[in-house]
């Protein structure tokens, strides 16, 4: 769902343990943005659902932080030089497409959240937002998943096997999880056509299971990224 790691030695910006730290700050974020994830959708099971709809836009917002930053840090490490992507694939598709898509996604997947926890609270006076809500938590997902596509494509010139498994095991969560959330949501949106539902009653039990099981998808992941991480800066520290 996110990169959060940069590719390449020579694209990482700042001194080594000021980069390091970034690294971990990022990465925690993110995970702890999945916490709140899977929190939220668990409290979609509960007599009231509302509050779980504000855990899913505070972790919504923390994935679009941990996504602005990995943009900056990979323009930062070119020193915000974007011709230079005429001569790198890697660093037009992966390095800054896939930070962009997936904040993108996650802003519409927040959209989508924020209109039906408006609708819900406010009532009749926002109900228009509601018709576009679900197409938003639809077009979310897909950019998500063309994300994860994109960041299939990240090459390590500097990695040991350990480090190339790492990532394989960071990307086929993200990937799988991004999957649940499109099939959720689509299978959402063809549940409510012919009802007459507002708020939460939109958002149907399908698609708070998969939103479940995408966000522990999306936890695991956070997961081996921060050992991914960790497994980089010591590679880092043995190779100075």
């Amino acid at each position: 769902m996110v990169k959060l790691a940069s590719a390449r030695e020579s694209r990482m910006y700042g001194p080594r343990p000021a980069r390091n730290r970034a690294e971990y700050i990022n990465a925690a974020l993110y995970l702890f943005a999945t916490v709140l994830l899977l929190g939220g959708f668990v409290a979609q099971l509960s007599v009231e659902p509302k509050p779980g709809l504000v855990l899913l836009l505070i972790g919504l917002a923390l994935i679009i932080v941990v996504n602005l930053h990995d943009l900056m840090a990979h323009l930062a490490g070119i020193d915000y030089r974007l011709r230079l992507m005429e001569y790198d694939a890697q660093l037009a598709l992966v390095e800054f497409a896939v930070p962009i898509v997936q904040t993108v996604g996650s802003i519409l997947f927040f959209l989508g959240i924020l209109f039906l926890f408006l609708g819900a609270e406010k009532g009749h006076g926002y109900y228009k937002f509601e018709q576009h809500a679900l197409n938003l938590l639809i077009a979310g997902a897909v950019l998500w998943v063309v994300g994860s596509i994109h960041n299939s494509c990240q090459i390590y010139e500097r990695a040991d096997a350990q480090i190339q498994l790492l990532q394989e095991s960071v990307l086929i969560p993200f990937f799988t999880g991004s999957v649940l959330f499109l099939v959720g949501a689509i299978l959402n949106s063809r549940a409510q056509i012919g009802t007459d539902h507002h708020g939460v009653e939109l958002l149907s039990i399908t698609w708070v299971w998969l939103g479940i099981f995408g966000s522990i998808m999306f936890f695991i992941g956070g997961i081996t990224n921060v050992v991914k991480v960790f497994a980089n800066a010591t590679n880092r520290r043995i190779t100075a």
